[in-house]
């Protein structure tokens, strides 16, 4: 048994196979994982339903699982932030959102340096994020 939040056995795998920059998409509800994420990264669906899980819920569980680099977001052809995008800055701290618009961040999820493609039932929209994993500083005692 772990003792920290994030227990699901194929994200816990895709991230122990993953390294310094290596990328987690965690996917709206409305997102074509299937067509839009690089073919040989881990596919996991938490999508059970409408609202469950949702980006914000997964995206605190993994980011308490690897040290985040970069965070890429999907902005709309407005340019104006979606409302999810204060979330996203109050569970990243310090981390500027790196703003694509769509088809730039789909081409940036079918990229080789995918390791793990999430799907959720999230309902609002352009709540895709893209993270770069970074690196773990060596332990000192």
């Amino acid at each position: 048994m772990l003792t920290y939040p994030l227990l699901h056995p194929e994200i816990l795998a895709a991230l122990a196979g993953a390294g310094h920059g290596s990328q987690v998409l965690i996917a709206d509800g409305n997102y074509p994982l299937s067509t839009r994420s690089h073919p040989a990264a881990r596919r996991v669906f938490l999508n059970l339903a409408p609202g469950m899980l949702t980006v914000t819920t997964v995206l605190g569980v993994v980011c308490g699982a690897i040290p985040v680099e970069a965070a890429h977001v999907m902005v709309p052809d407005t340019g104006s932030d979606p409302a999810i995008f204060a979330e996203f800055r109050s569970l990243l701290p310090g981390q500027e959102l790196q703003r694509l618009d769509r088809f730039a961040f789909y081409d940036a999820a079918r990229s080789p340096d995918l390791a793990l493609a999430i799907a959720t039932g999230e309902q609002r929209v352009y709540a895709n994020i893209l993270l770069t994993i970074g690196v773990v500083p060596p332990h000192t005692p």
